[in-house]
Order: C-alpha cells, then sequence, then structure tokens
C-alpha cells in the first residue's frame, strides 16, 4: 500500500478534544462566556457574514459548542490560550462527531508542500482546500487540552480509511515542536492500515539498510515487500529509526558507519577502527609495509601489497624468489623486483632483473665502467651483506646469493668486455654456493661460450676477503695481493711465473692465485686488474654476473 500525492486523492489530518468535549459538557454553562465567544465565516450567496462575539473560542469544539445559530462546517476564528492573536481555522463537523479542527488538507494540489520551515511555522494554503494549519499554532492549540488525532483518506480506488490516536501533544518553538505524545491507535475503514513504530514509514520497501550493515538491503526489502521501513536518511537500529551518527559504529573522523564484524581505515592508513558486537574498537597501531601501499581497492581503503607481495598490507611477503619468477610473471622488462627466497629469514630484499638471453637472470655482480666510485676491496662483513647501487657497480652479498642457488639448480652467465673490443660470455650449466658456515664455498661445472673458462680452477674453493683468507695458500693472502675479493685457489700460489696482467709481484717473484678476478681495480696494473681467463681478458671495463633456473 503507498501513500503519495500521485495515488491520494484526499488527505485530511483532525484533531478533537475528546475529553474536553465531554468535560465540556459536564459544565457547559460555567463556560457559557468562552463558547458564546465565536466569530463565524459563512458565506450566503455573494455576501459574507460575521458573527462577532467579544470573547474568542479556544478551538473548534468551542466553536460548535458555543455557536447556536450554525453548527456546519466553515471558516471560523479562535484563539487559544496563551496564543497572541486569534486566526481563521477550518472547523470539520461531518466526521463521527462536531467539533474537529482541521490542521492539514491535501485535496486538490492547490498548495506546493515542498516549502522551508518558516512557511510550516506559519503555516499556509487556501483554508477551503489544500493548506496547512502552522506547527506553532498547533503547539498551543494541543497543549491547552488533551486532544485526539484523526487522520481520514480516501485512496485512488475510493476507498477511505480513518484512523485515530489518542493523547496528541507537540512541543513549542523551543523543543522544535517535538512530536510530545501519541498513544492508543485505531483504525476502520475499506482497507487495513499498518501503523509503523516510531519514524518509520509504511509502503513498498525497497532497501532497508541497517545499522548492523549499513552497506546492503536487507530483510524483506529484498522482494519489494510493503512495510514498515526507515525513511531515506536513516538506518534501522533493532527496532528503531536512527541517524546514521546514532549508530553503535558510526566513525565521526571518516563520517562512515563501520559494519558490524567488519574494519574501516582513514584515508592515509594511519588509524583502523573495527565494530565487534556493536562496539567500535581503535587499533593500537595500524601502518602500511614497506612494501605496500595506501589505496582503494575494491572500493575499500587500506593498506595493500604490490606486486610481487602477499599479506595483508601491514605485513607483505614477496611472492617471487628470484627473477625468473618475477619473468614468468609478465614482467619482461629490466628493472628492479623484490625478491624472497626460500627459507630466507630476513626480509625481502631487492635485485636487479635482466630479460635478455631468455629472461629470468638475477644480476648478483657488475660493474658497468661508469661508476668507478665503488671500491670492491672490502671486508667480509661487506661482501657478506653486499653493496654498491643496481645503477652502477655492486655486489648482491653472498649470504642472499647462497639462499637464492640453494633452493634450486641455477646456471651462470658471465658477460666481459674491454674497451673497444666486442662482448664475450661464458655461461656454465651449475652454479652454487655454500653457507658462511663453509665460507661460501663454490660448485661450479659446464662451460660454454666464447670467453673461455675463467672458473675452471674455482670449483670447490672458498671465497676469501683481505679480511677472511680462505684461499688455502700459506705463502700470501690472494685478496689483499689481487686488491679485491673471489674464490682464490692454493693451486699456483708457490709457482713463479712471468710478468702478466693476472700476476702480481711478491718479492722479486711473479706469481698468481686465480684464472679470474672480476672484483680488481679498474686499469688496475698486473694482478690488481679486472681480468678473466687470466692472459687472455686483462683490464675489462664491463662485467656482468647472473643466475637462472637452469631448466
Amino acid at each position: 500500500m503507498e501513500f503519495n500525492h500521485q495515488i491520494l486523492k484526499i488527505v485530511s489530518v483532525f484533531i478533537a478534544a475528546c475529553f474536553v468535549m465531554i468535560s465540556y459538557v459536564g459544565a457547559a454553562n460555567a463556560l457559557q462566556i468562552n463558547v458564546g465567544a465565536a466569530s463565524t465565516v459563512e458565506d450566503v450567496g455573494q455576501g459574507v457574514f460575521f458573527y462577532q462575539q467579544s470573547e474568542y473560542p479556544r478551538d473548534c469544539h468551542e466553536v460548535i459548542s458555543g455557536c447556536t445559530s450554525s453548527n456546519s462546517s466553515g471558516v471560523y476564528v479562535i484563539k487559544p490560550d496563551g496564543y497572541p492573536e486569534p486566526f481563521d481555522v477550518y472547523c470539520s463537523n461531518e466526521d463521527r462527531s462536531s467539533g474537529w479542527t482541521v490542521i492539514h488538507r491535501r485535496a486538490e494540489s492547490m498548495a506546493g508542500f515542498g516549502r522551508g520551515w518558516e512557511d510550516y511555522k506559519r503555516g499556509f494554503g487556501f483554508l477551503s482546500s489544500d493548506y496547512w494549519i502552522g506547527i506553532d499554532k498547533l503547539s498551543f492549540i494541543t497543549n491547552q487540552a488533551v486532544y485526539d488525532l484523526h487522520i481520514g483518506m480516501e485512496l485512488s480506488n475510493g476507498s477511505s480509511i480513518l484512523i485515530t490516536y489518542s493523547g496528541f501533544r507537540i512541543g513549542d518553538e523551543w523543543d522544535n515542536y517535538r512530536l510530545l505524545s501519541i498513544e492508543e491507535f485505531s483504525a476502520d475503514g475499506d482497507d487495513a492500515l499498518t501503523s509503523c513504530p516510531g519514524n518509520m514509514v509504511y509502503g513498498n520497501c525497497t532497501c532497508q539498510q541497517t545499522c548492523d550493515e549499513p552497506n546492503r538491503c536487507s530483510g524483506d526489502c529484498d522482494r519489494g515487500a510493503e512495510r514498515c521501513y526507515c525513511p531515506t536518511g536513516f538506518l534501522l537500529d533493532r527496532h528503531d529509526c536512527v541517524s546514521p551518527r546514532d549508530c553503535p559504529c558510526f566513525w565521526p573522523g571518516v563520517n562512515t558507519v563501520i559494519q558490524n564484524g567488519q574494519s574501516f581505515v582513514n584515508d592515509d592508513c594511519t588509524e583502523r577502527r573495527n565494530c565487534t558486537e556493536r562496539r567500535l574498537i581503535r587499533e593500537e597501531l595500524y601502518q602500511c609495509d614497506l612494501n605496500a601501499r595506501c589505496t582503494v581497492r575494491h572500493d575499500v581503503q587500506g593498506c595493500y601489497c604490490d606486486v610481487g607481495f602477499e599479506g595483508d598490507g601491514q605485513n607483505c611477503e614477496s611472492i617471487f624468489k628470484d627473477c625468473y619468477d618475477v619473468y614468468i610473471a609478465g614482467h619482461t622488462q629490466d628493472g628492479i623486483y623484490t625478491v624472497r627466497p626460500t627459507d630466507w629469514n630476513g626480509p625481502p630484499f631487492t635485485v636487479s632483473c635482466v630479460t635478455d638471453n631468455g629472461g629470468g637472470w638475477t644480476v648478483f655482480q657488475r660493474r658497468n665502467g661508469i661508476d668507478r666510485g665503488t671500491s670492491f676491496y672490502q671486508n667480509w662483513t661487506s661482501y657478506r651483506e653486499g653493496f654498491g647501487s643496481f645503477s652502477g657497480d655492486f655486489w648482491l652479498g653472498n649470504e642472499k646469493l647462497h639462499y637464492l642457488t640453494r633452493q634450486r639448480d641455477y646456471k651462470l652467465r658471465v658477460d666481459i668486455q674491454t674497451s673497444g673490443s666486442t662482448p664475450k660470455y661464458a655461461e656454465y650449466t651449475s652454479f652454487a654456493t655454500a653457507g658462511e658456515n663453509d665460507e661460501y664455498r663454490l660448485s661450479i661445472s659446464g662451460y660454454s661460450g666464447d670467453a673461455a673458462d675463467g672458473m675452471r680452477s674455482a670449483d670447490g674453493t672458498a671465497f676469501s676477503t683481505y679480511d677472511s683468507d680462505n684461499d688455502g695458500c700459506d705463502i700470501h693472502n690472494c685478496a689483499a695481493e689481487h686488491r679485491g675479493a673471489w674464490w682464490y685457489g692454493s693451486r699456483w700460489c708457490s709457482d713463479n711465473y712471468d710478468s702478466y696482467c693476472d700476476r702480481f709481484n711478491y718479492g722479486s717473484t711473479t706469481k698468481r692465485c686465480t684464472d679470474s678476478s672480476l672484483n680488481g681495480v679498474y686499469n688496475g696494473g698486473n694482478g690488481v686488474n679486472i681480468f678473466w681467463d687470466h692472459s687472455r681478458n686483462c683490464n675489462l671495463n664491463f662485467a656482468e654476473m647472473k643466475i637462472r633456473p637452469a631448466l
């Protein structure tokens, strides 16, 4: 059932002082002077006749009770107790009993009802058709006695309804004309009318939102059933319609009602609040992980892990084990990505990924000939942790390299170039390094390429730095003599050689520790420069070492 200005033909609202009427009947003579003070306006032909006495009645009940010349419906003058001046009202004597003061009528669409506060306070319209008496006048009327409220309606199908409330009273302007009292309800007519509690409305409900579920329609409204429901701008809280601000999980800081059992994050992701058992609870600490960003996804604000990570946004773990995982996930551009190898206990770390020669290569060493400010004559700790810049020269770190190569079988590719020469490469089908407790010992085999096998003597050797001499040579410290760090061995450390780029002077002799040393000094002298396969590739100005799974 739906009532609105398009369907309703007539909406009439009456109030009557039934209790006062009964009281007045028992004391008619005592109130004769007030009752007799009615002023009546009636249409007679084309003239208007006024019947004015010295006092005014307080409502239409007193008008009809005191006016002996006419008891017909029409326009009369009343003056409620305390009201500053008399005013016209329409009195109806046609419904059940006489003396009803009409406060509202909708019949002919002659008066627009979409008005502001002042109009509803003063009243508007035409007493003979559509009008509103004025909420200020109504306040004075209902506070001078106990009144019934009658609502008469005629529907578009011709049926009519009359409903009655007892104890109708509203407050004054200081109380914003609050509905102070409305009591027992009754109805009769050709159709049934549902009484809705509080400020609910009755009709075809299409969506009922609640404080517990403010973002979805619930209940019978999903089927468009006729029922009592909350008007627009209100949410159902148990049995009452309330403003969203009155819901138990309303968060003023974001002007949002949080659904029961869910959480909400503010715009800059510095605070999250949860609605738990209809109680708003603020989390002690909420902030995005370094690998997350504050953004909106699926219409929900929060911390979300970056591409390549998974987690709740506050804690994000990399889902890439190496650059090969990055590559097969569709990231086919060279760049810096974040990985987390299997069993790696530290936070995810960044690596340089290159996509040439099949793609998916994880670079762990680069000498690009541009960034010559990064010294590779570093101690054990620096080589363990890594140093340099991905945009220039760097060493990824022996600990990271160990965890990368232990999670699956890897192959190694080494690209080198001297000034003015063509690039060369060496590939090894198997490459791995042990952990620190075994001094990052190297396991390598399966050479192919055109740069010569510069690692042929390195298989099985430990890593050495100037402050951690693990080369097995008792005569000298290979890392210190070569001014770098590498997988040096003792195979040739006691032999004497002719002077060449891979050999260093030791007293009156010339010695060497390795077939290659890519962590030496740019344009260094013999033995301390960057070289590959001892006498074949000296003073390199580019070297890059990278791994990918051996597929």
